[in-house]
């Protein structure tokens, strides 16, 4: 149990944050908490923060500099995704991968993403006459669940050396159970779990 708290008090604000996550999805209601990834509600959290951002900056650059509609949307969405690779990178899929191949997978996600959703429903339905605002709500609804399948599953997809057993609502304490575990029939992480429950 030692090993646990030391492990808990060294941990860095990323970690804590994938915590405060995992302990949510924990406490999901109906069954939930077996099918809602934490990294789902991680990418939640700072989508809806880089979206914030997106939206802000769509107004000002429309609204208030009156750029036209596909540069500010283009000028805000580059902004917005920049923030949003680098805090889920470190922040919610926790990656040490190296970053050139990730940006690259990235910015193909991204283009896909602006062609489809952004300029395709967003502009599109802006030119018939939807509001600008709540276009761009529709196609972040779009553009929400294509993202972080793309995240998940493709840009920060775990190779074989950085695989991390991801169970939906359970922190990643497995490097803290298996040490010390001696006996090598049991299943890993067991005979840790016990202790742990029984403190």
């Amino acid at each position: 149990m030692a090993d646990v708290h030391d492990a808990v008090r060294g941990k860095g604000f990323a970690d804590r944050f994938a915590d405060f996550c995992a302990a949510v999805v924990r406490r999901l209601p109906f069954g939930l908490s077996r099918l809602v990834a934490p990294s789902f509600l991680g990418f939640a959290l700072i989508n809806g923060f880089t979206f914030g951002v997106d939206l802000l900056l769509l107004t000002l650059l429309r609204g208030w500099l009156g750029l036209p509609v596909w540069l500010a949307i283009t000028l805000a969405y580059g902004v917005a995704f920049g923030l949003s690779f680098v805090l889920n990178r470190s922040m919610n899929f926790r990656s040490h991968a190296p970053v050139g191949r990730q940006a690259v997978l990235y910015v193909i996600a991204i283009v896909i993403n602006y062609l489809a959703f952004l300029l395709g429903v967003g502009a599109g339905l802006a030119a018939l006459g939807v509001d600008y605002r709540l276009s761009r709500l529709i196609a972040g609804a779009c553009e929400g669940v294509f993202m972080y399948s793309v995240m998940r599953w493709v840009v920060f997809a775990k190779s074989g050396s950085e695989f991390e057993v991801e169970a939906a609502g359970e922190p990643d304490f497995a490097h803290v159970r298996a040490a010390g575990v001696e006996d090598a029939d049991g299943s890993v992480g067991g005979p840790a779990r016990a202790a742990e429950e029984a403190q």
